[in-house]
C-alpha cells in the first residue's frame, strides 16, 4: 500500500474491494462530469470491464482518504498485435482532490504492479498535456496503433521495459464497445 500526504490530505492506494464498487462508480461519474473529452459512460465502462476476462483485480486501484474513496484507476488486458498488454481506462479523481498528485500516484502504483505482473506496456487515450507528465509518449513511435481514428498525440504508450515492446493494432475488450 502506498501512502502519501499533500496539503494535509493523507491518502493511501490499494486494490479496490467489491464493497466499494458503488462508491467508486460515484467518484468516476463525478470526476468526468466536467471533462470536455468524456462520453459520460466511464462509470459504466468500469462496471462492464469487471464482468470480462480482461479485468485484472490487482490493477484496479483506489486512493482512500479518511475511509473514503477519492480516486480510482483501472488497467485492463488488451492485445497489441499478438501480445498481451494493458490499457489505462479510466483514471478518476474526485473533483475535491484533483491537482494534488492523487492521479499521478495512482498511475505510478498501477504501472509498478503491471510491470511486476510481466506486462511490457500500457496504452492510454487521453490528454497529452497530462499523460506526458507521467512518462507516456505517442504510441505510434513504438508502432502501436489505435483501432479507431484518433490523432497520434492523443494515443499514447508507457513502456515498462527497454526493449521487446509489442507492436501492431490494439484490440480492446468488448466492454469498450469498439
Amino acid at each position: 500500500m502506498n501512502k502519501s500526504a499533500h496539503n494535509n490530505f493523507h491518502f493511501s492506494i490499494r486494490q479496490e474491494c467489491e464493497s466499494e464498487f458503488s462508491e467508486i462508480r460515484s467518484v468516476v461519474e463525478l470526476a468526468f462530469l466536467s471533462a470536455g473529452h468524456s462520453d459520460g459512460d466511464e462509470h459504466n465502462l468500469v462496471d462492464r470491464i469487471r464482468k470480462t476476462n480482461e479485468y485484472i483485480p490487482e490493477l484496479a486501484l483506489v486512493a482512500v482518504c479518511e475511509g473514503k474513496v477519492i480516486g480510482h484507476i483501472m488497467l485492463s488486458k488488451i492485445m497489441v498485435g499478438n501480445s498481451e498488454a494493458v490499457a489505462l481506462a479510466p483514471l478518476s479523481v474526485h473533483p475535491d482532490f484533483q491537482k494534488i498528485g492523487v492521479g499521478k500516484l495512482l498511475i505510478e502504483s498501477a504501472h509498478g504492479r503491471a510491470r511486476e505482473l510481466g506486462y511490457k506496456c500500457c496504452v492510454v487515450l487521453g490528454s497529452p498535456e497530462y499523460y506526458s507528465k507521467t512518462g507516456y509518449v505517442e504510441a505510434s513511435k513504438f508502432n502501436i496503433y489505435a483501432p479507431f481514428d484518433v490523432p497520434d498525440k492523443y494515443y499514447m504508450v508507457f513502456p515498462f521495459v527497454e526493449s521487446d515492446i509489442p507492436a501492431g493494432f490494439v484490440g480492446y475488450s468488448g466492454a469498450f464497445g469498439i
